[in-house]
């Protein structure tokens, strides 16, 4: 059962909107089988730009029914229904404020007819209510009125579940008060990373790496994100519709790694600081360094030529690091070499890898 409503408000600051008009027409997903329509005393002022969009103003309204008179037959005409609307978020929000003003917590799943349009009819030039309601013949009269817009959303949602085949789409847009289908997400994305060390990237809906960051357990460290509330977390968990990672099998690759790709990405969310750059060579031109690999018959390698940091790579045979030449074609080159020999130099200092082999000059390097 659905809920298809308009309302018009005072306009004015978020959540101080007050309602002025709002009709409710219930639907079974074939006909409409109850209605409630009434025009409310908002107890505020109306915006002078209202005023002039849709006609109400507070003479019309001195009489009307306060919002606390018909808060009782809101909740019996939306009982058990989906909320409809032409951008379902303000209109529910607008309902939510006012209950909550009465002390009044009120919960209903919504659907919005903005979002499912774009899905469903993506050939349309707009998808605001009036401009999609000409382009596909739907009649519209007293518009910019609770009744009106409501009647013109009934037969635009008809249109909608017909060109829903599948029932997929509209299934899948519905948004639950509880908050299930993010759960159901945030899980989703879980359950698909490792308990191992490495890098993890946040990514968008437009596939962008938004945040990066790492940790010895990456699972451990995205739920982690997921729980905070900062304001930081709260903006990357609502754009988040991917986690992608590398493996990397130690702490020294893990350092080398973030932090070539925090300056090569530059992610939206990440603050990026700037370090002091070593102006200091390590013990020997000529080096390579090996550490364990992402699994026990792996090595991580990173070879060092002339001071400069080449590049690093995985090895699973001792002849690829013994064969300079093989081990130069495994490589995966490194972009800003003085960041990268900082990162290494500033890690050996004070901590063991598993072994160091320094070359001679003659090794045809």
């Amino acid at each position: 059962m659905y809920a298809i409503l308009d309302i018009e408000t005072t306009g004015g600051k978020y959540n101080e909107e007050g309602i002025t008009e709002i009709a409710i027409y219930k639907f079974d997903g074939h006909r409409v089988v109850d209605q409630f329509i009434s025009l409310v005393n908002p107890e505020r002022e109306i915006q002078e730009f209202v005023v002039k969009l849709t006609g109400i103003n507070n003479k019309m309204l001195r009489n009307a029914p306060k919002f606390y008179e018909i808060a009782k037959r809101i909740i019996e005409i939306t009982e058990g229904c989906f909320i409809i609307a032409h951008n379902a978020s303000f209109d529910y929000r607008i309902l939510r404020t006012e209950f909550d003003r009465l002390g009044y917590k009120y919960k209903r799943n919504t659907l919005c007819t903005v979002a499912l349009s774009k899905k469903l009819i993506p050939e349309a030039p707009s998808h605001s209510l009036g401009k999609l309601c000409r382009f596909l013949g739907i009649p519209m009269s007293d518009r910019h009125r609770a009744t009106g817009d409501a009647l013109a959303t009934i037969q635009l949602f008809k249109l909608l579940l017909e060109k829903d085949v599948e029932k997929n789409i509209i299934q899948q847009s519905i948004k639950y008060f509880d908050n299930r289908q993010e759960k159901h997400r945030i899980q989703r994305i879980l359950d698909s990373l490792p308990e191992n060390q490495g890098i993890y990237y946040i990514h968008n809906n437009e596939g962008n790496i938004i945040y990066i960051d790492r940790g010895k357990n990456i699972k451990q460290e995205v739920t982690k994100l997921f729980l905070k509330e900062t304001r930081k977390a709260l903006k990357i968990i609502k754009r988040v519709t991917k986690v992608t990672y590398e493996e990397t099998g130690n702490v020294l690759f893990t350092r080398l790694k973030y932090h070539l790709e925090l300056d090569r990405v530059k992610p939206k969310f990440n603050i990026i600081r700037k370090r002091k750059i070593t102006d200091k060579d390590f013990n020997h031109g000529h080096m390579v360094i090996v550490d364990k690999g992402r699994t026990p018959d792996e090595n991580a390698v990173i070879l060092i030529e002339n001071n400069e940091v080449v590049g690093y790579t995985y090895t699973n045979l001792a002849f690829q690091e013994n064969q300079i030449s093989i081990l130069k074609s495994m490589l995966t080159s490194v972009e800003n070499k003085e960041l990268a020999k900082t990162i290494i130099k500033n890690y050996l200092i004070r901590n063991k890898v598993s072994k160091i082999v320094r070359l001679q000059v003659e090794n045809n390097l």
